[in-house]
């Protein structure tokens, strides 16, 4: 229960282990070798903020910058999205940065979307926590739910959207997937379903 990310009684992140790729292809391509195709790769945001060397700026500008970079990269609008794979460290400083950043990207779709932290469950992978969070939001939207926010029990106020503390069964059409790395360099990719 140590890692609790958007929760009032966190205490810092746990260190998680594991590796994760994936394999980028054009449609046409794949379909012609009959490969499995878990989403479109729809947009993707990208920014460095430099504010610090670990700590994420708390106006969230950076990250936000990058979501409306992967939003506007695909083509689709902040009520369009279904599914927050969030950066999620369970630290204070994160927590609310990214809260920020969710709100000035999405506006009041912010209050609508579900956003969950697999590090609740695995814990933070450092360098590969990117390519196995990315991993994750697709196996969420293949499977059709919402992976839960494990140990969400009391909501810091000032982290005050849908963090699903519980999972929930809902088809994903489109979710996001964050990843705000030390020395503020945030990236964020857009997974469309493919039909």
């Amino acid at each position: 229960r140590a890692s609790r990310p958007f929760d009032r009684d966190r205490d810092g992140f746990v260190i998680g282990e594991g590796a994760g790729i994936l394999i980028l292809e054009e449609e046409g391509h794949a379909r012609a070798r009959g490969a499995r195709i878990y989403a479109e790769l729809a947009g993707f945001g990208m920014t460095d903020d430099a504010y610090h060397i670990t700590a994420p700026p708390p106006d969230g500008i950076g990250a936000a910058a990058a979501i409306k970079g992967a939003l506007s990269r695909g083509g689709v609008s902040p009520n369009e999205v279904d599914y927050i794979n969030a950066h999620g460290t369970s630290t204070e400083l994160n927590d609310r940065s990214e809260t920020t950043a969710i709100k000035l990207a999405l506006g009041e779709a912010a209050y609508k979307v579900k956003i969950g932290s697999t590090k609740s469950q695995i814990g933070h992978l450092l360098g590969a926590a990117g390519a196995a969070e990315a991993i994750a939001t697709l196996l969420a939207m293949e499977n059709s739910f919402i992976p839960a926010t494990l140990n969400y029990e009391n909501p810091d106020p000032e982290c005050d959207l849908d963090y699903t503390p519980s999972p929930i069964e809902k088809e994903i059409g489109l979710a996001i997937s964050d990843s705000f790395g030390f020395g503020g360099q945030n990236a964020v990719l857009l997974f469309k379903r493919v039909g």
